[in-house]
């Protein structure tokens, strides 16, 4: 398959899938080894044919396939230093890194990769531009707060896969912990459907085609709801849809 398909979105893991002519990639690995093969396999895509997988931070929900992927695949693993560090922590062994520096951008078998700074609380989570003959597809989840960096790496997407976690009536209604409440309503927490709707209005141009909402929260948002912050506040009729916790969402052709 040439394009994307969200894999798994939310607190319970998290995967992309892209794929070009010359290779194929997964951004995140948050599912087991067995849910991320059927869920390629869905799609027309064999697991062995996974060239890398590039890590946007070292939680839980987006490297727990790790654990077979890197280590039974022996698939390359791309992060940034102080990710590396954290997947080493957490897994107790060291896949095959490939390293990379925040900010700098390199190039993975004719896909360019531009990983950009975002508030959350790890050390170094990036969210990533990719670029691919000419196509812009940015991927930017587990923000507390869009900075003014993320702004301008996200300007001019073609696709964008954008965070829209909660809504905050619902943080403050639910039964969980105050101190679970406050990180996910923090600066460097995760992204509301209205602070998600507001940044798109605010980055989105005419190239715009194609936008997923991301990483909903199951117990504070409802899809319906997310989807209706988005469409209120772009006023345009682009196709959108939201990345599903429990099976692939909506595949994109290029």
């Amino acid at each position: 398959m040439e394009g994307y398909c969200p894999l798994a979105s939310g607190s319970k893991g998290n995967s992309t899938y892209l794929g070009t002519h010359k290779t194929k990639i997964l951004i995140d690995a948050g599912i087991s080894g067995k849910a991320t093969k059927e869920r390629l396999e869905s799609i027309g895509v064999q697991l062995e044919e996974i060239d890398a997988i590039l890590v946007t931070h070292d939680h839980a929900d987006h490297i727990i396939g790790l654990k077979t992927l890197a280590f039974r695949y022996k698939i390359p693993v791309l992060a940034n230093t102080e990710t590396a560090k954290g997947i080493y922590r957490s897994l107790g062994k060291c896949p095959e890194f490939t390293l990379f520096t925040t900010g700098e951008k390199f190039s993975f078998n004719g896909i360019e990769v531009h990983p950009f700074s975002i508030q959350h609380d790890t050390v170094d989570p990036v969210g990533f531009t990719l670029q691919i003959d000419g196509i812009k597809l940015g991927v930017c989840t587990d923000l507390g707060y869009p900075t003014t960096l993320v702004r301008s790496h996200l300007q001019s997407c073609d696709y964008l896969v954008l965070e829209s976690n909660h809504e905050p009536s619902m943080v403050h209604a639910c039964a969980r912990p105050m101190i679970y409440k406050q990180r996910v309503l923090g600066r460097s927490g995760h992204l509301s459907n209205e602070s998600c709707a507001q940044l798109l209005t605010e980055i989105l141009d005419e190239k715009i085609k194609h936008i997923h909402l991301a990483h909903l929260s199951e117990e504070c948002n409802a899809p319906e709801t997310a989807l209706q912050w988005t469409r209120s506040a772009i006023g345009k009729d682009i196709p959108l849809a939201v990345a599903p916790q429990k099976e692939i969402g909506e595949r994109v052709f290029f």
